[in-house]
């Protein structure tokens, strides 16, 4: 079984920085597919940046040029810069197994989820 746990949220002004960490307790099996999504009060999960088991990556377009997302032995990572308030949400990692050639930012391709952890950006 597959089980995730973000950390790293926190509050900071907007234009700074956070580096969110996600914490596999194992991998799934042969390829796999990892990601970051965010969910404000009132608005449905948005999918943020994506990865595969071979480093292929999507972004979602509210983000490019300002989030990186990167994994490394079971830990995925989102870097966060020149944060806005409209970055404001609780954040989640997920994975799932298989093969996309390039990651998908749907919801509903994903089968493990973590716990969230709150990012908080104020103007």
């Amino acid at each position: 079984q597959v089980s995730l746990m973000e950390s790293g949220g926190g509050s900071v002004q907007a234009g700074g920085s956070l580096r969110l960490s996600c914490a596999a307790s194992r991998l799934p099996d042969g390829n796999y597919y990892m990601a970051w999504f965010r969910q404000a009060p009132g608005k449905e999960r948005e999918g943020v940046a994506a990865i595969t088991n071979w480093g292929k990556t999507a972004y979602g377009n509210p983000v490019k040029g300002r989030f990186t997302v990167s994994e490394v032995n079971a830990q995925m990572y989102l870097e966060m810069n020149s944060l806005k308030p409209e970055d404001t949400a609780m954040y989640y990692c997920a994975a799932a197994s298989g093969y996309w050639r390039t990651p998908p930012l749907s919801f509903s391709e994903y089968d493990y989820w973590g716990q969230g952890t709150q990012v908080t950006v104020s103007s």
